[in-house]
C-alpha cells in the first residue's frame, strides 16, 4: 500500500469531520480546504472527482476507525457480551468525546451522500467490511450465527446512536449491553 501524504490525511480527516457534523451537501470544499488548510490543487492531485473521491476516501478512513475500535474491544474479550460490552462503552466515550452529538460516522454519510449508485455501493461495501469484522471475533468467540450477531449489533449500535443523539445523551450506548443481554 502507498503511504499517504500528510496533505491527504488531513484532507480525508476534515471532510470526515465536517460530513458528520455538517452532512455531505452542507459542507463546502472551501469549509474542507480550509479546515485542512491544504490549496485547492492538492484536492484535485489526491481526489480528481473531488468532494464524491473524498466522501469514499472519508468513509473509508472512518471505517479504519470503527474497525481499530471493533478489534480493541473484542480482541481480549473471553465472550461475545464481554466484547459487545466494552464496544458499547467505547462507542458511548467517542460520543461523549464529540463537541456537538453528531450521526453515527458512517451513516451521515450513507444518508447525506452523493446521489449515485457507485457511492452507495461504496457504502453498503463498507458497512459489509465493519458487519465482517464483528462477524470474526463472533465466530472466534463461539458465537451461535456470528453474520446474523454481527448484523444485529450492528443495527443495534446504530439505532442506539441515533437516540443518544436525540437525548444528547450517551447512557443510550452504554445501557445497550444490558438490554440485549437479559
Amino acid at each position: 500500500m502507498i503511504e499517504e501524504s500528510p496533505t491527504r490525511d488531513r484532507l480525508i480527516l476534515s471532510a470526515a469531520q465536517l460530513f458528520r457534523q455538517r452532512g455531505y451537501h452542507a459542507t463546502g470544499l472551501a469549509e474542507i480546504l480550509t479546515a485542512a488548510a491544504v490549496p485547492k490543487g492538492s484536492l484535485y492531485h489526491h481526489f480528481p472527482a473531488g468532494k464524491a473521491d473524498l466522501a469514499r476516501a472519508a468513509a473509508d478512513w472512518t471505517a479504519d476507525v470503527l474497525i481499530k475500535i471493533i478489534d480493541d474491544a473484542f480482541t481480549p474479550a473471553g465472550t461475545w457480551q464481554g466484547g459487545v460490552t466494552t464496544y458499547c462503552h467505547k462507542m458511548a466515550k467517542f460520543f461523549d468525546l464529540t463537541d456537538t452529538p453528531q450521526s453515527c460516522p458512517i451513516s451521515a454519510l450513507m444518508f447525506d451522500g452523493p446521489e449515485t449508485d457507485t457511492f452507495r455501493d461504496h457504502v453498503a461495501a463498507v458497512f459489509a467490511r465493519i458487519i465482517a469484522v464483528f462477524a470474526a471475533h463472533a465466530a472466534r468467540l463461539e458465537q451461535r450465527d456470528p453474520q446474523t450477531s454481527a448484523e444485529t449489533l450492528m443495527i443495534l449500535v446504530e439505532g442506539s446512536w441515533t437516540l443518544a443523539r436525540a437525548r444528547r445523551q450517551s447512557d443510550v450506548l452504554r445501557q445497550l449491553p444490558a438490554r440485549l443481554f437479559r
